[in-house]
This record gives C-alpha cells, structure tokens and sequence, in this order.
C-alpha cells in the first residue's frame, strides 16, 4: 500500500553558512525520500531557514541592515549549497513568513486554553554594552552539574546536563566578552508536566531509538518536567507574542512550527489541502535532527502538536556528530571545511557515498577521514561500480543489449532477491548495511566480467554473440547496482539513464532485465578522488577561518609598518625603511573592510580608544587604537574602516586587541599636534570585503 509520508530535516538557522557538519544530516535525509520517491511512496521533503533570535538582530545591527535583508541572502547561499550537493527539497521556506506566525498564534491560543501558560519573573544574564538579554547561546561558563568549562548557556556538552544561562558558574558573554550582570524580567513559560504521562507514552511508543528513549527516561521522565520558558523580552528579532506586548517567542517555540508553515506553504503552490498532511492520521511525519536538539523535538514539540491536535511524529531519526580525523572540527587545522569549499575541488558525490556508508540507525558520531574517503571512493565506486560499465559499454555500443537474458550463472536473480533487504536498510536508516550489500553484488558481478573477458573477443564478427551476451549481464548487473545506489548517488544515476537509453524511477527496475536496446556511446562516469582537491580544500579552509592566536601589534598602522608599545598606551610611528617584501610575504596580510560598532575611550590610556568592530557574518574583532587625540568616539560609530584581520591578539593591560586598523599620519601619530587620518573605503564597500 502505498504510504503518505511527510519529511523534515533540522532548519539549518540563517545567521551562518552550510558545513560539512550540516551535509551529515541534509544527505542522510536526502536519500531516505529519494528511496522512499523511488520505492514508490507519496513522500514529500520539507525544510526552511531558521531566521529568528538575538544572533540575526545583533548581526543586523552591527552590518546596518536589516534582518529581512540578511535572511534573503542566506536563503539564496544555503539553497547554492544545497543543490551542488544534490539535495532536493519539495519546499525551501524560512520561519520568518506570516504562515509561521499564523499557525504559533493557532498552537499558542490552544495551549492557553489548555491552562498551560505561566507567568513569572526571572534572572537573566544582560550584556551592558550590547544592550541586550543573552540568549543561551550567547554565554558560556562552568557547568552548575560536572563543572566542565566553556560550556553553552542551555545544556552541558560533557555531561548533558540543561540548564539556564544564569546557573553557569563564572558566565561570560561571548558577544563582548564581558561578564553579564543579572536582571528581572517577567517571561512566559509551558506547564509540560501538565502531559507528563502523555510524553511518556509516546517517548515509549517506537518513534524513537532504544537509546533515546533510554536518555530520556533517565534523565527527564523519571522526575516532575521543568516548566518551559518560551518568550524572550524586547529587543528581540522574532514574532511578538500576542496577548504579551515587549515579549517574543523563543527560537524554540517557532522554529518546529516553521516545519509547518513549509508545508503549508507547498500546499499552496501545488493545491494541497494542509490539514492532509498535519491533521491526518494516515500521514507519516518522519524528522532527521542531530542529537544536540533532542530535548526540543521529543518533549517540548510533542506538547505542542497534542495540544493544538496536530499529527504526531511517527518517527524522530537522530543522528551523532561529525568528527574529522577523529577530532571535532577546527578552523586552525582547516577542518572546519564549508559546503562551497568543498564543491569547488571534489565531486559532491564522494562525500554522499562516504556519509551513507558510515551511517546506521544508531546514534552513533561520524568521523570523516580524508584517506578513508579517499581509498573508499576509488574502491567501491570507480574499481567496483563504474568499472563494470566501462568493461562492458565501449563494446555495447557496437553490439547492442540481446533480445534475450542469456545464463549468468544465476547472478542476477541473486542480486533481485536481495532487493527487500535492501530496501529495509533504507527505511531503518542503516545505510552502510546497504551499501555494503550492494557492493557484494557489485564484486560477483566484476568476477563475471572478469573471467568472461570480453577485451579478448573484440570485434571478431564470429564471436558477435558472445561478446552481445557478456555486454548484456555486465550492463543488467550494473543497472541493478545503480537502482540500488540510486538514493545515494542521484548524478550517477541520471548518467546511467543516458549511458543506457532508459529511466531509472522505481525500485522494481532491479527484478526486470533490459534488453534489445541500443547503448549510447561511454562517456566516463566518476574519476579517482585526488589527494590535491583534499589538500586545497583543507589549505583554502585554513585561510577562510584565519583568526588570531597569540601577540603581536595590535592598534592604528601607518601603512603596514608601525608598533606598539609594550604598555599599549603609546603608538610610535616609525619611518618606513626601504625593505623590500615578496608579494608572498604581502598576500599573508588579510585586510579587510570593517565596520566600527562600538566606540569609547580608555581612561585609564592618553592616546587609546576602544573599537568593536564587524567584519560581517557575525563576525568582530575588539581593537585598541591610538587614536584618540585625532577622533570623538561617539562620531566613529557605523564607518567604514580598513582593518588588518589576521593579526595575532595582544594581551594589554586594558583588555586584548584583536587587529588594526589601518591609518596614515604624520610624526608622532595619536599625539596632539600630528595629524592622523583613518583609511575608508569608497561608497558601496561592505564589512567582510577583502582588499586585493
């Protein structure tokens, strides 16, 4: 029978762009609906751009844009990742649309009506200078449970542990760096204990995996639910919550809810009526999310659907990780490797094939080893896979397919019967069970190839037959193989369709044989993975993630050629000597247009201001400058300056400065009575832009 499913994967948020990290959970989802599309099921793929919190209001403000702007420009670079990577959803929306709004206005009045709602006035951390409430993720401190340092406002990443931001132990605002004071303010929480029993019955109920289920009854079900806090206090990017003028809700109250306001909005463009979908109990609502995010989807979303008398999720598929080399990810060892890296020196198809092959329904990390990859992809897809189509095609196309299906020694019937074992990996997620039985179908059937030999018989018209036959099995096998990865590799398969003269769209294509057909001349169909595209991606990523590390100058330049003084009270201008520097030695320097944000003196400094500057993408440098006998700081908030980027930080008794900014002068530049002028760049220049 066929089955109506409705998928989604985590809304990747709008602030940042696509990583290798991302593409775990994106491909893993990608070939469940491919596999679900091509077993024959009404099955359609939802997703969007997670746009709201203080992250996007604080980029807005410091780049002089607003939110909409910035959430149009990541919607266009995510759906560009996305696509080279072969990933096809039926909707891309955002959260940041009036049918989100409607349907948290519809879930929020069902969950007052339920006597749910709360009121109560709390401590929360406030940043000073940023003039703002911090959001979770916007501090970082001691753990209150296992005392592990560096920890997120919300959750302990050692231990597991949740928790609010002001329980941390020394917290420390990661927008400014400072330490947050502590206000009152009232905020809006869900009763969830209210359906404890509920949770617990569905938590139980086969949606989740055996280890989820036993984390959460561990950790949370054992004991009264906290209650939910789900408004956020102005200044906040996000939708104001009707009934509570100057409060918001949370990220986490409408990001789930953007799943449906996705699938609403498809239902729109394809005239669908939306309640089929999210008010159907024939509907099959499967999400793909990774681990850090299960508290949400399986205590506080399932509240929310029951409440407002939404389908449930048939199933959460949650997913660990991703390491590289067996190390989290990092920009200084250029592993932290974005999405359009990546697509501009390797085919997107080696790391889908990698991803499926290392997946199972486990919550299990991932770890990305370039050498793995790399002997991978050449062993099992160019040696075993492709190499039975380029045995067998450049004859094929002389000779045609048979009319018949000769005697293959029982080959192909072996492969058809394994089809349902196949396709049960799918469906439970265990996609490395898959590949690698389709790979044991791929080594019988280059044995075949290998003993028949057909480079022996050529074109001897005597032999015509023979060689027709060995053509015929080769390529039937090889088909059968690339229904099978079909799912996994979608470029592949549309390659095939064209090698081969037919279209490969449902799964019952590996019990049918092909035959009397002509076969259009080969064209290669996948090359060996390089070790230079892995070196150039890692080396380019290194680049794109330079940060400073340790000390050095740090303050305004005259040209490129000044320093600091130790006491970074002073800037001394030194004359620019006549030495001359390869443009190797100049292409290291990483200038950068940057715009100041915050501006204020030093008292404690003669000559020295206190800059924050935004270089774009959420992204800022603190810099001290000597600059304060040439500049009112209240006057230099939102210009445009030039800054040196890739400096190392130096630690100075005021604080640690992170770049330069680039100035010209004259004599004791920063000292009354010389002249000092900053660099700026012309009208159109944005934070970010590299000098060249």
């Amino acid at each position: 029978m066929k089955r109506k499913i409705l998928v989604t994967s985590a809304l990747p948020y709008a602030n940042g762009h696509i990583h290798i990290g991302h593409l775990v959970e994106y491909i893993q989802t990608d070939i469940w609906v491919r596999f679900q599309k091509l077993y024959g099921n009404d099955c359609v793929y939802i997703c969007a751009d997670d746009t709201h919190g203080t992250t996007m209001m604080l980029r807005a403000r410091a780049e002089g844009r607003n939110e909409e702007e910035i959430i149009g420009l990541m919607n266009v670079a995510h759906l560009r990742d996305f696509n080279g990577f072969g990933i096809e959803f039926d909707n891309y929306g955002s959260t940041h649309c009036e049918e989100n709004r409607t349907l948290c206005n519809e879930i929020w009045s069902a969950i007052r009506k339920a006597g749910m709602v709360e009121e109560k006035e709390i401590e929360q951390l406030y940043d000073v200078e940023a003039k703002t409430f911090l959001a979770d993720r916007f501090v970082k401190g001691t753990c209150p449970k296992c005392g592990k340092k560096y920890q997120y406002g919300d959750n302990c990443e050692a231990c597991g542990a949740h928790y609010s931001p002001a329980d941390l132990t020394d917290p420390v605002s990661t927008i400014t760096g400072t330490v947050p004071e502590i206000r009152k303010s009232k905020h809006l929480f869900v009763n969830i204990e209210i359906e404890h029993q509920f949770l617990n019955q569905w938590v139980h109920s086969g949606a989740l995996q055996p280890e989820i289920e036993n984390y959460l009854s561990g950790q949370f079900l054992g004991e009264p639910l906290h209650l939910w806090d789900v408004s956020r206090p102005e200044p906040y990017f996000g939708f104001e919550i009707p009934d509570s003028p100057g409060n918001y809700w949370y990220v986490w109250f409408d990001a789930p809810t953007g799943y449906m306001a996705s699938t609403w909005e498809w239902c729109k463009r394809k005239g669908h009526d939306f309640a089929d979908w999210w008010k159907n109990p024939a509907t099959e609502i499967h999400h793909f999310i990774g681990k850090d995010i299960t508290y949400f989807h399986t205590l506080f979303w399932p509240t929310m659907l029951k409440t407002a008398e939404f389908t449930l999720p048939k199933k959460i598929h949650i997913h660990g990780f991703l390491t590289v080399n067996g190390e989290k990810m990092a920009k200084r060892r250029g592993t932290f490797i974005l999405a359009s890296t990546y697509l501009k020196y390797l085919d997107p198809s080696y790391m889908r094939y990698f991803y499926a092959s290392k997946l199972s329904s486990r919550v299990d990390d991932m770890d990305l080893n370039f050498e793995e990859l790399e002997s991978k992809v050449n062993a099992d897809l160019v040696g075993n896979v492709v190499n039975l189509a380029s045995r067998t095609a450049k004859f094929a196309v002389h000779t045609g397919l048979s009319d018949y299906y000769p005697d293959d020694n029982g080959l192909f019937e072996q492969a058809a019967m394994l089809g349902d074992e196949i396709a049960e990996a799918y469906e439970n997620g265990d996609y490395g069970k898959a590949i690698r039985l389709i790979m044991e179908c791929g080594n019988r059937a280059n044995k075949f190839i290998e003993d028949a030999a057909p480079w022996t018989i050529k074109l001897d018209p005597a032999r015509k037959t023979d060689l027709r036959d060995i053509c015929t099995i080769g390529l039937n096998l090889f088909r059968q193989i690339i229904v099978y990865l079909a799912p996994v590799l979608p470029k592949l398969k549309t390659q095939v369709e064209e090698l081969l003269n037919c279209k490969i769209d449902h799964w019952g294509l590996s019990k049918e044989h092909l035959l009397g057909t002509q076969v259009n001349p080969y064209k290669h169909l996948m090359t060996r993975v390089e070790k230079s595209g892995i070196t150039k991606i890692i080396e380019e990523s290194k680049q794109e993630n330079a940060v400073p590390s340790a000390s050095g100058n740090n303050s305004v330049g005259v040209g490129v050629g000044n320093s600091v003084e130790d006491s970074g009270d002073s800037l001394t201008a030194e004359p620019l000597l006549e030495t001359k520097i390869s443009i190797d030695d100049f292409t290291k320097v990483d200038l950068r247009i940057a715009r100041i944000v915050e501006a204020s003196e030093v008292k404690e400094a003669r000559k020295l201001l206190r800059l924050k500057l935004s270089l774009g993408g959420g992204e800022f440098r603190n810099v001290f400058a000597g600059i304060k006998a040439a500049y009112e700081p209240e006057k230099l908030i939102g210009r445009l300056v030039v800054c040196v980027a890739n400096l190392e930080p130096r630690q100075m008794k005021f604080g640690t400065s992170e770049a330069m900014i680039v100035a010209a002068g004259s004599g004791n530049a920063g000292v009354a009575g010389h002249e000092i002028f900053l660099l700026s760049p012309d009208n159109g220049a944005k934070p970010g832009m590299r000098l060249h």
